[in-house]
């Protein structure tokens, strides 16, 4: 062999070999998140279809910027053919061979260090899918380590500032720097009117630290009652430390009174017990439903086809809708007469109470009544998502009647007021056959706009464990959720309410068992979803699909939570901005149909554990069936 040859051979041939390595090594790292992703499955599931989607879109973007940043990427990057016929028509590349592997050497190492510096710029570029373009789950793992150190110290420096997730944001220096809420900035509202304060409302200020409980019992003691709800008159609590109260009304009651409020309810409790021990616990949706008049029932079928069938005029645009101006809420007073120790006298005083506009976010408007706040969105643009068509007709009495032609012929028919709200929605098949989904009468012109109907209920008593009134996914994310969606509500349905109803009554909303989605977590300030996030509600929306399938009239409301760092107003937009987005992901990925949904944000107000910490467990996303409220059974 020739001395050109062996040259050749010991030189040329490495440096061209490795070459050809070196643009599937770069290839194999920016798929190396699909891998995460996948977890080893030989088919992609929905949620990695829809990862690959997001990751492909990022690649391109990334991919934009690199060209325009670095233009010799593609003589980089030369296909392995191209580099094999110039090799064989450039025989002096023999007696090159030493000064290319000269030059090959920088560029393998530039294209290194380029492949490095690709994955934080992606990073910069798009904070939200931080988690999603991890390679493994080590390095994920040990960031989450790294950041909650940062969380202390800054907890540390900066007490009630702390962020609520588990994800920096870090802020711009000014000269003057916006308090830290934790997941967002709470700006003033200018010309807002300030809140009521505590004392001329007799209520906890909102954003406030929530009275101090002194729960003397024993961890042992609450796990007992929890186990058996119906034995006790006291607030049932979750047998673990700092454990807030199980049912949302309990936990307004401890907000607004503390321990007064929960002896209050004590009492109130023990004297319902005799005649509550007569009422038998419902078995079925129509059981919990037979206080409800059969001529009610029968009437139902007759008015929503009014409904559907009512001359309407048609409108081009979607209307806008009127900001509701009064309400019960807040201002309720419970009066009670004691003699010798017995009240003789429990009477409730409701007073219409005026509703203002704190701020208007996107498509959601905060509104406020004296020291409460709430948030208000719309559902429209995500019912409207891949319609085929929709349209908007005004009716008589300023309502609106909204059609939605779905993929496959069916439309989805709302019926709102003026304000909004829901007064019936049905679905109609192609064929013509009807699903009511939600229905509830028309009331009285000088009823409030907003409505809390737990005023004019009694205190609940629990009347089943705690863990078949609520199923934490990560403690159970093998359960029957199916079978677990299927039960019907734990205590009688006194009529059919209206979503909106049962959005602004814990009292209404505590009928219905609940799933809490802990396992799905957030980035600080954001509200995304993750896959390997999404990855554990597959069970639980299997579930929801099979109670469609049976009964696709159906409705799911979702809520939204945080924890109770950072100001309630930012908390509260971002918890009905998390609501939206499992709502979105359930559709999208599993194929729930977005009309069977129903979102509400709920903010810092119903936590699980008490504390005004950085706390995991108070930030998550609950899911509970609510039909057996909001329509009649005997209607599908």
């Amino acid at each position: 062999m020739s001395i050109r040859s062996r040259l050749f051979a010991t030189v040329a041939l490495p440096v061209l070999s490795a070459s050809l390595m070196i643009q599937p090594a770069f290839a194999d790292s920016l798929t190396a998140p699909f891998e995460v992703a996948q977890e080893g499955e030989g088919q992609p599931s929905p949620e990695e279809l829809l990862l690959k989607r997001k990751q492909r879109q990022a690649e391109e973007e990334s991919q934009g910027q690199a060209e325009e940043q670095q233009p010799q990427a593609e003589e980089q990057q030369t296909p392995r053919k191209k580099r094999q016929q110039q090799a064989e028509e450039q025989p002096a590349a023999e007696e090159s061979a030493p000064q290319q592997a000269e030059e090959e050497a920088p560029r393998r190492k530039k294209r290194q260090q380029q492949a490095e510096e690709q994955q934080p710029a992606a990073e910069e570029g798009a904070p939200q899918q931080a988690e999603e373009q991890e390679p493994t789950r080590k390095r994920r793992q040990q960031q989450a380590e790294e950041q909650q150190q940062t969380d202390e110290q800054r907890a540390a420096e900066q007490p009630g500032a702390e962020p609520e997730g588990g994800t920096t944001v870090e802020q711009p220096a000014t000269e003057a720097p916006a308090e830290q809420t934790g997941e967002g900035e709470q700006q003033p509202v200018p010309g807002a009117e300030p809140p009521a304060t505590a004392e001329q409302q007799g209520e906890q200020p909102a954003g406030q630290p929530a009275p101090e409980v002194v729960d003397e019992r024993s961890t042992e003691e609450r796990q007992k009652i929890a186990e058996d709800p119906a034995a006790s008159d006291d607030t049932v609590v979750l047998p673990v430390e700092r454990g807030a109260a199980v049912l949302d009304s309990d936990k307004d009651a401890d907000i607004a009174g503390g321990n007064q409020s929960r002896e209050t309810r004590r009492k109130q409790r023990e004297e319902l017990r005799a005649k509550q021990e007569s009422v038998e616990v419902p078995t079925d949706d129509a059981s919990a439903q037979a206080a409800i008049p059969a001529e009610a029932r029968e009437e139902i079928p007759q008015k929503i086809e009014a409904v559907l069938s009512e001359e309407g005029e048609r409108v081009e645009e979607a209307p806008t809708f009127t900001v509701p101006q009064t309400t019960n809420i807040i201002n309720n007073t419970v009066i009670n007469n004691t003699v010798n120790n017995t009240t003789v006298n429990n009477t409730t005083e409701n007073n219409v109470t005026e509703v203002r506009v704190v701020e208007e976010v996107d498509d959601r408007v905060i509104l406020g009544v004296g020291d409460r706040i709430f948030v208000r969105g719309d559902d429209r643009p995500r019912l409207r998502r891949n319609s085929e068509e929709s349209f908007y007709e005004t009716l008589p009495r300023g309502r609106v009647r909204e059609t939605i032609v779905r993929p496959g012929g069916y439309r989805i028919v709302t019926i709102y007021n003026e304000y909004g709200d829901i007064l019936t929605r049905t679905r109609v098949d192609r064929g013509g056959e009807e699903y009511v989904m939600m229905y509830a009468p028309e009331y009285e012109e000088d009823r409030p706009t907003i409505v809390d109907v737990g005023y004019d209920l009694p205190p609940m008593r629990l009347s089943i464990p705690v863990d078949e009134y609520i199923v934490d996914v990560a403690e159970d994310p093998d359960r029957d959720y199916y079978e677990f969606l299927s039960e019907p509500p734990v205590e009688p349905v006194e009529r059919v309410y209206t979503i909106d109803e049962v959005r602004h009554s814990a009292r209404l909303r505590d009928k219905v068992r609940r799933i809490d989605l802990d396992t799905i977590t957030f980035a600080t300030g954001s509200a995304e979803v993750s896959m390997s996030q999404a990855k554990t509600m597959r069970n639980v929306a299997e579930a929801m699909n099979k109670v469609l399938e049976k009964d696709p009239g159906e409705t799911f409301f979702i809520e939204g939570h945080t924890d109770a760092v950072g100001a309630d107003q930012s908390n509260l937009v971002l918890s009905d901005e998390r609501a939206e987005s499992v709502a979105v992901l359930l559709t999208e990925v599993y194929g729930i149909p977005a009309e069977n949904l129903v979102t509400q944000g709920y903010g810092e107000r119903f936590l699980k554990i008490r504390t005004d910490g950085p706390e995991q467990e108070n930030r998550r996303v609950t899911i509970r069936r609510v039909t057996p409220l909001v329509r009649p059974v005997a209607q599908r």
